[in-house]
């Protein structure tokens, strides 16, 4: 299926082999709706986003959409009944060692080829859609010393973020001191500040991003190499400059970890990166002194850094969806996926995670890899992380959240089939265990859960300079240096949450436009915001995001 022109406006079936179909409007039981040329009567009213079938079902018959198995159905299923989960269950298909990859039809990049994005030239190589710096602990003990740094350095240096509730909560005090409580009840903020805020420093500079964690002690020593590996991937992420680091001293995400962890990322690490540890200092008031007055000579360093034009070859993009709905697989995921495809042909990288909702297109994505260890390692890690979650009595059949349940994804397999569409057609380069950074030119595989906030967290530790974000019901995600793209999947949910939403992607299925069209737009939005040319509204917001996977059972 390349676009949705030639779908009938009340359900579609999305491959030739499937016996169900999506209703893209609520339907009425009793009514007759073509699908592909036929006429089916429903049997029951189907709410948009939801599956009928298109034959008869008995207890036990294969439910098939996408083209691969998705579900089981557990009573008889009359043709144009709908499916729910009271009559369907999930089931996937199995799978087995690598085939071979086939043949890819690339798409036509001619319109790109010459293409260039603003961007922050790195000494590595790498090329920034951002220029950040990053004041990060390396254990959860030094939390408040970097709560303690942000509040030195943002109001100082212009970059405090936007605080207009501030002014809320400072009305109803003022009220409250005048004794008129009835107003209280009545009062509605208008959304206004009085305050202005103060010229930025540094221009050149997107910020100082604070993060905080509570790792790196108390677990086991796996965990706190991986976090040291996930904050070495932030630090050598093209997005930042250089980094601050906070240690205590004694645990055991231990400074020569991290140092470490850099050296796999780039054996000749070279940005400017500060160490304090607190246990070595005198005084932690000594220790956040010399922290401030060494950072501060490393922004001016960094500010002096400006944009440049770059081949969109440099463009690292993670791909990520998130309060998925019935659409998402028809709308936004294949969107994005052709942005995957046409940035692997201009020679770019981009990150496809979320393992627990690739169950059942495991043997699509083996047989995409180009190297049968890559092939190998993906079956490992699926396999793995599913045992995982069978020994703690869960599985990734309950990966399907109740908002994607009640918006038509009643199977972990649909669901699944519908999410690796982000990934688009292209061959995978490379398989990637979290924390890995991506290097291949291509499509990667990297191990991450299902959670938003962990999965693009993870993606930007793999060097993603961009991420796009598909929902159906409305994710308020972002990250600390990464643009996240936020698509809807639908046109109301970008009417209803249009501070949240970037673009539309729900005029696919009214029609306006083709799959291949709105990859196209939504590539052109790409090079405006890696340029710096706009921002998204996960940025406008202040939505900074950062959790590390501790490798548990998270779906």
């Amino acid at each position: 299926m390349t676009g949705l022109k030639q779908f009938a406006r009340q359900a579609v079936r999305i491959a030739g082999q499937d016996n169900v179909a999506v209703a893209l409007a609520n339907l009425t039981a009793g009514e007759s709706v073509k699908v592909d040329g036929d006429s089916v009567a429903l049997a029951t009213g189907v709410p948009a986003k939801h599956k009928f079938a298109l034959r008869d079902f008995s207890a036990g018959d294969q439910i098939f959409m996408y083209g691969v198995l998705v579900g089981e159905a557990t009573t008889p299923i009359r043709k144009g009944e709908s499916l729910t989960t009271a009559n369907t269950r999930h089931q996937s298909a199995g799978f087995h060692e690598h085939t071979g990859v086939g043949a890819w039809d690339a798409p036509d990049v001619s319109r790109w080829q010459a293409r260039t994005f603003q961007g922050y030239q790195r000494l590595d190589g790498q090329v920034g859609t951002r220029n950040y710096w990053l004041v990060i602990p390396l254990v959860f003990c030094e939390n408040r010393n970097i709560f303690a740094l942000r509040d030195a350095f943002q109001k100082e240096l212009g970059i405090s973020p936007p605080q207009p509730y501030r002014g809320h909560v400072a009305d109803l005090a003022k009220l409250y001191r005048e004794g008129k409580i009835d107003e209280i009840r009545k009062y509605e903020f208008s959304g206004a500040t009085s305050a202005v805020p103060a010229a930025a420093l540094f221009p050149n500079l997107d910020g100082v991003r604070f993060l905080t964690h509570d790792m790196g002690c108390g677990g086991t020593r796996e965990d706190a190499r991986t976090l040291c590996g996930l904050l070495a991937g932030y630090i050598h992420n093209p997005n930042v400059a250089g980094a601050t680091v906070l240690s205590l001293g004694c645990q055991n995400a231990q400074v020569s970890v991290l140092h470490e962890e850099l050296r796999k990322r780039d054996p000749h690490f070279c940005k400017p990166l500060l160490i304090f540890d607190q246990q070595q200092s005198n005084t932690e008031s000594a220790m956040l002194s010399e922290a401030i007055r060494q950072t501060f000579l490393a922004l001016i360093e960094a500010n002096r850094l400006t944009r440049g034009p770059t081949p969109l070859s440099k463009l690292t993009i993670g791909l990520k969806c998130g309060g998925s709905d019935g659409f998402s697989g028809i709308t936004a995921n294949p969107a994005i996926g052709r942005v995957s495809d046409l940035i692997a042909t201009l020679g770019g990288k981009s990150i496809l995670s979320e393992f627990p909702e690739l169950c059942g297109v495991e043997q699509s994505l083996i047989d995409r890899c180009t190297e049968p260890a890559a092939a190998e390692k993906f079956a490992g890690l699926m396999r793995t992380y599913a045992a995982r979650a069978q020994a703690v009595g869960s599985g990734f059949d309950m990966n399907p959240s109740p908002g994607n349940i009640k918006d038509g994804l009643i199977t972990d397999a649909m669901k699944s089939a519908g999410a690796a569409r982000k990934g688009g057609t292209s061959p995978v380069q490379d398989v990637l265990d979290y924390p890995e950074y991506a290097t291949a030119p291509g499509l990667s595989l990297l191990c991450t859960p299902g959670n938003d906030v962990e999965a693009v967290t993870a993606q930007v530790g793999a060097g993603a300079n961009l991420v796009l974000f598909t929902t159906g019901l409305g994710t308020p995600t972002g990250n600390p240096i990464a643009p996240v793209v936020k698509l809807s999947t639908n046109s109301e949910l970008a009417r209803r949450m249009h501070d949240i939403i970037d673009i539309d992607t729900g005029r696919i299925i009214a029609g306006d436009t083709t799959i291949e069209q709105m990859g196209d737009q939504i590539l052109e939005q790409v090079i405006r915001i890696a340029s710096g040319e706009a921002q998204t509204k996960a940025e406008q917001k202040t939505q900074e995001d950062f959790i590390p996977w501790k490798r548990g059972v998270s779906l």
